[in-house]
């Protein structure tokens, strides 16, 4: 199809369409001629509606009025030259308007074949977020003039404001006009290469394919434009319990006895740990699905693994998608046989990564996603792997353009990433040399460099240049149907490329990091953006990839990477080791961090669950708590697990403290609970020696925690604590949290399967009397488990406890001589403004023994003064 420098009016048709209350849809495609979109099937949604040639002599756009109300959203349009706008109705709001006049440093829409240009003003003060994958510098919001490139690219992430891993075109517009906050989101829905230029007052998109469609949520918190999200492109799938825990991983380990070692490393240094991987160290020659079989024999490697799961630990390895070509190789023969791979004028693409020429799966073909099943079942038969890593999904390829096999030629050599085939460039078609040329890897490289063709061919003709970018979602999603196969168990994939609907199927990493303080700062911001792409279960790789971290960064890392939601150490074959036993110092920062990661497993837990049912982000920047406070919409050095606890890392070198901005309200330190901080909206300097991380959790939350352990399942059986914040001093306050708990084996995380419960927990102070108590649904699961309440912590009252009453489902509880009470004074950070402080006391209620399941009340009144 040739479509130049055709007007709107002369044969585009737009359509728009409230779909919910609070999504709006604006679909502007070609009247005359199908175009590439996203496929239907690949990220189920509704289809528009059928194109009819309803573009009159008057070439006027088929809509019956220039103005469509929604509940909240409303759009409307001028014909000549075609722009359209989208407000918000309770405040008048203009969120998107693409029409220019000539003050403006944009033009109007433009839509051409293999150029797409459309734009929207933007008032000064709107705050925006997201638009990558990339490497932020300049912190989690988008910043003026930087270049925001999307097309899925392996370059590593070291590098800053390039095109990495994942394309997400979609942003978060944060406004506070006068006190009135509100927030929306905008999706461009389009898998082609693009820029977006921000300016700051405006946006404009610069994309080589597809077609306009847009989506528009109306908010109007954070959270809830990241609910709307997600209901469009997927809720985030439900992670295993131990997925939550520490996981170890080196390019590196090069043999099951290496292997062995470091987990019983980990154990003799009293470090938590889950789940130990392997990077294709295991394989045979670089060739997924394989053993190989000098140092990783099936038969000890079996004895190892039969260890780790007695342990409750668990192991996972990687596949890449390039599949070598080598004749002796069965993955390769059923690939072949089948038809399975991307094709290049009738042929298979040929490419290199690690085992040297291979081509690679065509993830579109419905083959193809059999055949992947059936190699997984069989790799699992094999080796009863727990989970699957797969990386190089964007697609990396070592060499560029049309490859041959050199004969005699050793192919990999040495080092692996050096290109040994025979290639000569393509640039014959539009696709591979297109007239606008995005800003790929920030030097405009060819789309085809170091990937792919972009005029190789897909199933049912489907050009690489279209579907480029959804490489990596279309492997994670045939991984996620053959892991879901298998035993029945819930799936964890852990991928490198992503797409819009990715979280739906897979956590991620964010790649190839350095070990640098710059990188241990930028993880932040990234792990960030991810929450709000939909893909919460997310981390970086912990004292950075390569080269070799210093001890002290080591020892910050851990701290910082023992809050992340994926929480892994990974490192570089050829860096040293970095496990966190190697340092005798970041051991001990480590049995602290993770210490306490393990102790609030069941918050991260829940956390996980929410992002399930409502696409909520388990690490989220402050803002989403706290809109009002404008302190807040920059900040990148700290972050919120859930909406109330608050880890403010040391990222600078050579400090044994640290400058956090603190909301207004009462704030308490997790790892020691008699310290308090009352924010009042400024930067306060807390103490961070070399083993120490700030973790403060907010007023007004009921926290669960439990004991800790050395693996996550050893920490799911010891007993409950309930953490209760009121605000400092309160003789008035209430507080509430939430809990779930599950079977974590199953595949779908839900209530009323009879294996899991969720519970909300509520307490009050009032009238100098505290009372706390739970609201379960389904208690069944968490009785069978024998799970109980032991320790009842209340910070932030005026005064101690006497008279305690506790009663079990509605019945009092007769013998409560085993609980005791106990209470300290709270200590407060600094000197509060004209030193009118109030005493604050921790009253700690111990030796309860609630069964979690049944529904308890207790209260006591506040006998004795502070």
């Amino acid at each position: 199809m040739e479509v130049q420098g055709l007007n709107p009016l002369d044969g585009h048709s737009p359509n728009k369409k409230h779909e919910t209350q609070d999504r709006l849809r604006v679909h502007i495609t070609d009247a005359e001629n199908q175009r590439w979109e996203v496929p239907y099937n690949l990220l189920p949604r509704e289809q528009p509606p059928a194109l009819k040639k309803s573009v009159g002599e008057s070439g006027k756009i088929p809509l019956t009025s220039s103005e469509v109300s929604g509940i909240e959203l409303i759009f409307s349009y001028t014909s000549d030259p075609f722009g359209f706008a989208v407000k918000r109705k309770s405040n008048g709001q203009t969120l998107f308007n693409s029409s220019s006049d000539e003050s403006d440093p944009f033009g109007n829409l433009v839509f051409k074949d293999q150029y797409l240009e459309i734009s929207t003003k933007l008032p000064k003060d709107a705050s925006l977020y997201g638009l990558g994958e990339n490497t932020q510098p300049n912190g989690i919001k988008l910043h003026p003039n930087d270049p925001y490139t999307l097309y899925t690219t392996d370059i590593s992430a070291i590098n800053l404001n390039m095109d990495l891993y994942g394309s997400h075109p979609v942003y978060m517009d944060l406004r506070n006009v006068g006190g009135d906050v509100s927030a929306h989101g905008v999706l461009l829905l389009n898998s082609n290469g693009m820029d977006v230029v921000y300016r700051g007052s405006s946006l404009t998109y610069k994309i080589i394919g597809g077609v306009l469609d847009f989506y528009f949520f109306a908010g109007p918190s954070p959270l809830s434009v990241v609910d709307q999200y997600t209901q469009l492109v997927g809720r985030p799938a439900p992670m295993p319990y131990w997925a939550l825990g520490f996981h170890q991983c080196r390019w590196g380990y090069r043999n099951v006895s290496v292997v062995e070692a470091v987990v019983e490393n980990y154990r003799k240094a009293q470090i938590p740990l889950d789940v130990i991987w392997n990077d294709d160290d295991h394989m045979d020659a670089a060739k997924d699905f394989t053993l190989d079989p000098i140092n990783f024999p099936r038969p000890k490697l079996l004895k190892f693994l039969d260890k780790v799961h007695s342990h409750g630990m668990k192991y996972i390895v990687l596949i890449d998608p390039g599949i070598a070509v080598n004749s002796s190789y069965g993955v390769f023969e059923r690939g072949m046989a089948d038809d399975v791979f991307i094709k290049y004028e009738g042929e298979p693409f040929l490419a290199q990564v690690w085992p040297g020429p291979v081509y690679f799966p065509d993830f579109l073909n419905p083959k193809t996603v059999s055949w992947w099943t059936d190699e997984i079942a069989r790799f699992h038969k094999l080796v009863p792997v727990d989970g699957l890593w797969i990386d190089m999904n964007e697609a990396s390829n070592f060499c560029s353009g049309k490859c041959k096999i050199v004969k005699n030629k050793k192919c990999p050599g040495d080092p692996g990433w050096v290109c040994c085939l025979d290639c000569k460039n393509i640039t014959k078609t539009r696709w591979d040399d297109p007239p606008y040329k995005i800003n790929a890897s920030g030097v405009h490289a060819p789309l085809g460099f170091k990937t792919i063709a972009t005029s190789a061919t897909h199933y049912n003709g489907v050009l690489e240049y279209n579907a480029h970018s959804l490489y990596g979602f279309s492997h994670a999603i045939a991984t996620h149907k053959a892991l879901h196969g298998l035993e029945g168990k819930r799936p964890f994939i852990l991928t490198r490329s992503t797409f819009v609907g990715s979280g739906h199927y897979a956590a991620h990493w964010t790649g190839d990091n350095k070990g640098t303080w710059q990188d241990l700062k930028y993880s932040i911001s990234t792990m960030l953006n991810f929450g709000i792409f939909g893909v919460p279960m997310v981390g970086s790789d912990i004292c950075g990839f390569y080269p070799a971290p210093t001890e002290e960064l080591c020892n910050r890392w851990i701290e910082l990477g023992a809050f992340y939601p994926f929480s892994r150490d990974h490192a570089n074959y050829y860096s040293p080791s970095q496990e966190l036993y190697v340092w005798d110092s970041v051991a001990e920062s480590a049995r602290n961090a993770l210490g306490m990661r393990y102790k609030i497993l069941p918050y991260l837990y829940t956390l996980n669950y929410e992002a399930h049912v409502s696409g909520a982000p388990i690490a989220r920047p402050v803002f989403f708590s706290f809109p009002n406070f404008t302190e807040s919409y920059g900040l990148s050095t700290q972050f919120l697990l859930g909406s109330s606890v608050m880890v403010s890392p040391v990222l600078k070198k050579g400090t044994s403290k640290v400058t956090a901005l603190f909301p207004p309200g009462t704030w308490y330190n997790l790892f020691d609970m008699t310290q308090t901080v009352i924010g009042n909206g400024r930067h306060i300097t807390l103490d961070a020696p070399l083993h120490v991380i700030n973790v403060h959790v907010y007023q007004n939350t009921i926290l669960p925690m439990q004991q800790g352990g050395l693996t996550s399942k050893e920490a799911r059986m010891t007993p409950f604590t309930l953490v209760v914040t009121f605000p400092s001093g309160a003789s008035e306050g209430d507080a509430k949290g939430k809990l779930y708990l599950d079977d974590d084996e199953l595949p779908e995380m839900k209530l009323g399967n009879g294996y899991s419960t969720y519970i909300e927990f509520y307490a009050t102070v009032s009238k100098k009397t505290v009372k706390v108590w739970s609201e379960v649904q389904e208690g069944k699961f968490a009785l069978q488990k024998g799970w109980t309440i032991e320790k009842v912590t209340v910070l932030g009252l005026d005064g101690i406890g006497e008279s305690l009453a506790v009663d079990i489902n509605g019945t009092p509880m007769s013998d409560i001589s085993s609980i005791e009470f106990s209470a300290s004074e709270q200590r407060y950070l600094e000197k509060l403004e004209g030193g009118n402080k109030k005493k604050s006391m921790m009253v700690e209620v111990k030796g309860l023994e609630l069964p979690l399941g049944k529904n308890f009340a207790m209260s006591w009144k506040m006998g004795i003064q502070g």
